[in-house]
């Protein structure tokens, strides 16, 4: 068995930043001690979530990336052996934003980043006010800014929040090599809906598609969402992690700070691509429309 343990870190975040990073550390280590080999955390999990305004003092947030957060998870990544996966807000350069995440090696060694490729623009989600979309920067080949990491447990894709919902991002990273897509996430419930239906189908809907991510490709795909109230938004939790068929082993809770460790094994993989050989059966031949917005 090629077992790898995975640990996330769900957790609820406040205006102050050192606090925010003090309490994702603590989370951290908390899933290496239960024998974490891999530990993603949330999406912008240094601040609270400012996208849900358009601020220019919100641009102060960001930090260049390799920079001061990723040097100290570097460090301390090196110290408990682990892969970390850290989502932070990135300057690229005045003017030039992006919604990026870092990961490091369990040797503390910078393997890369991923930025943000699909930006949302809805009430409550500003992202465009911030963020450009990501590009190929540090591929070795140009996949137009999708990105796999050679860890040493295995080889991830990170792919972040809205990328959640475009199953050619996952399919991308998956054809590049990834054996576990995570997915850093900030996502909740408008806190003016009162329709426990409505609402149920928004996060049902999330899992869903995401769970579709990992059969379509025969990965795991980790999850990794936040909790509490800001702004207008009840943050939903739900992190979880799906099997290559889409079964879910964990689901976390919906209004906790939780930290879990989930132990996959990556030789399924196989398995599950040999029983159902999607990939085998893709008919590359015929798929050049997807290239067009709209089949009028």
């Amino acid at each position: 068995m090629n077992t790898v343990k995975i640990g996330l870190v769900q957790m609820s975040c406040s205006d102050n930043l050192e606090d925010n990073l003090n309490k994702a550390i603590a989370g951290i280590r908390e899933a290496a001690s239960g024998g974490a080999n891999i530990v993603c955390l949330q999406e912008l999990f240094r601040s609270l979530y400012f996208c849900d305004v358009e601020s220019q003092a919100n641009f102060e947030l960001a930090e260049p990336i390799p920079g001061p957060s990723t040097q100290v998870l570097a460090g301390l990544a090196k110290e408990l052996g682990v892969v970390i996966i850290a989502s932070l807000f990135e300057k690229r350069a005045s003017g030039l934003y992006h919604n990026t995440t870092a990961v490091l090696d369990a040797d503390g060694a910078y393997l890369g980043k991923y930025r943000k490729m699909h930006i949302p623009d809805d009430p409550g989600y500003y992202e465009k006010y911030y963020f450009t979309p990501g590009d190929a920067t540090e591929a070795s080949v140009d996949t137009s800014g999708y990105r796999v990491f050679n860890t040493r447990f295995g080889v991830i894709g990170v792919l972040i929040c809205w990328d959640q919902w475009y199953p050619e991002a996952a399919r991308i990273t998956s054809l590049m090599g990834a054996q576990i897509l995570f997915y850093p996430t900030a996502i909740g419930w408008d806190l003016e809906e009162t329709d426990p239906e409505i609402n149920s189908e928004q996060y049902d809907a999330w899992q869903t598609i995401q769970r579709s991510h990992a059969v379509a490709n025969g990965v795991y795909v980790v999850a990794v969402n936040r909790v509490g109230t800001e702004g207008g938004q009840q943050f939903w939790g739900g992190s979880f992690v799906a099997n290559p068929h889409g079964r879910l082993l964990y689901k976390a809770s919906h209004d906790r700070e939780e930290v879990y460790v989930q132990e996959i094994d990556l030789d399924k993989i196989a398995y599950y691509r040999r029983t159902w050989p999607y990939l085998r059966d893709r008919r590359i031949d015929s798929y050049s429309p997807i290239l067009k917005r709209f089949i009028d």
